[in-house]
């Protein structure tokens, strides 16, 4: 027994790594983080970017009123953070979007489409209650980085 929970020990340390080994992301072309949270962590490959909703990056205003807008520039935040990690949307295998109405499904989905051509990833959608600013859609993405990077 003593054999496997020093197995199991060094898998989750190889698979965890250390704490030097994990990197905040930090972009100016993504909005500052509106609380104590880091627009993304890259760790072992792996890039887990926070949630983006739809705000300017200089002026850290909500950009349009309209969901599809919303969404356009939610992806472009996204955009930006991956590729400050070394990464872009072509890497993402997971994302969740959040929706403050879930009639606006149609209208991410076409913008989403966009973005995410070829391959798309895996993917939740859920309807929230309020989303920060209060705005109407928040997205967040796991990617892999290439090994070049």
């Amino acid at each position: 027994m003593k054999k496997i929970v020093s197995c199991a020990a060094l898998f989750l340390f190889a698979l965890c790594g250390s704490a030097q080994q994990r990197q905040v992301v930090n972009t100016k072309d993504a909005p500052k983080a509106i609380g104590p949270y880091s627009q993304a962590i890259k760790v072992q490959g792996m890039v887990f970017a926070s949630g983006q909703i739809p705000l300017d990056s200089v002026t850290g205003q909500v950009v349009g009123s309209d969901c599809a807008t919303q969404t356009d520039r939610v992806l472009k935040n996204l955009q930006a953070v991956l590729r400050a990690s070394g990464t872009d949307l072509n890497n993402v295998v997971k994302t969740t979007i959040f929706l403050k109405n879930m009639s606006d499904f149609a209208a991410v989905n076409e913008v989403y489409g966009h973005y995410f051509k070829a391959s798309p990833p895996a993917r939740s959608t859920v309807q929230v209650v309020s989303l920060p600013k209060d705005v109407l859609v928040e997205i967040e993405a796991i990617a892999i980085v290439p090994v070049n990077h």
